[in-house]
């Protein structure tokens, strides 16, 4: 029986590695889609701002990345690419690196394309109604690929 090590993401970005992980849950789909992508976080180099996507610790509990709605001087307030409802504000302390690409397909795509940037301003502004769209999407590509 093989054993597996437990990895210390925390830990990683706090010395200064970027990492590599699975995606898990939909909360940034169509973004990224579990069993698909995987992320690229490198730890924070500065402020992220609005629309960057973070890694942060909420208040004794998981590890979550979702998208920068805002940063004020009352903290960061976040949203995942499939939410509606904001989080915030969170403290500075709580947030742990940044993604800086995601892996589709074995490629690597990086966040500062300016075909990403475009479409994560464009998703921002789409808050609102944007639940409507994700599901439009997922329909649409489930009648192109056919049942299953």
């Amino acid at each position: 029986m093989g054993m597996e090590a437990k990895i210390d993401i925390e830990q990683l970005l706090r010395e200064g590695k970027m990492i590599q992980t699975a995606v898990n849950g939909y909360s940034m789909y169509p973004t990224l889609v579990p069993g698909r992508d995987s992320v690229v976080i490198e730890p924070l180099d500065g402020r992220p701002g609005r629309g960057d996507v973070v890694l942060y610790r909420r208040d004794g509990g998981i590890l979550v990345l979702h998208r920068v709605w805002k940063a004020g001087p009352d903290g960061y307030y976040m949203v995942g690419d499939n939410q509606t409802q904001v989080e915030g504000p969170l403290r500075e302390d709580q947030l742990r690196g940044k993604m800086v690409a995601f892996v589709r397909k074995g490629r690597q795509c990086a966040v500062r394309s300016v075909p990403y940037r475009l479409y994560a301003a464009l998703w921002l502004r789409m808050r609102p109604i944007r639940h409507k769209v994700a599901v439009a999407i997922h329909v649409l590509f489930r009648r192109k690929r056919g049942p299953l």
